[in-house]
């Protein structure tokens, strides 16, 4: 996950042990999609807002770059919001994309459009808010609600 993540050149890079805590503490509502050697091709990690729980929070996909262009990434967030829907009811799907990512726009609302729902976006953090140098607005996608 962490190499997808890096060789992705868009998401921001957590650290290693950050994968790893994820995997243990937010399997339920995260996904790895594995190739026909069984070997890690794309992931999707996200977590139920602890005060929203019926939001879920996607906060990093990636597929490797030979696995894209297949529907993998759109298969992981179908799957883990339907998942997330059939154990917690009518949810809500929350990310965040920095403009100009044309591939998450497009997932995301792709996603809302297959769901017939509603997709509502606004500027979450802004560029002032980050103190490690320059960095994009996030802006905020908030999608639903979906029904199991």
């Amino acid at each position: 996950m962490w190499r997808m993540a890096r060789d992705s050149k868009v998401l921001d890079l957590n650290s290693s042990y950050s994968y790893l805590l994820w995997c243990r503490d937010f399997a339920a509502t995260s996904a790895v999609v594995r190739d026909e050697r069984g070997e890690p091709v794309g992931f999707l990690t996200g977590y139920l807002r602890p005060d929203r729980p019926g939001t879920l929070l996607v906060w990093q996909v990636a597929v490797d770059e030979a696995h894209r262009g297949r529907g993998l990434a759109a298969a992981l967030l179908d799957g883990v919001a339907a998942r997330t829907a059939a154990q917690h009811g009518p949810i809500a799907v929350e990310t965040t994309v920095t403009p100009g990512n044309t591939a998450s726009e497009r997932l995301f609302t792709s996603f809302a459009e297959r769901h017939g729902a509603r997709l509502e976006r606004e500027v979450l953090f802004g560029t002032g808010l980050f103190p490690d140098g320059p960095h994009a607005p996030e802006v905020l996608y908030r999608i639903g609600p979906l029904s199991p």
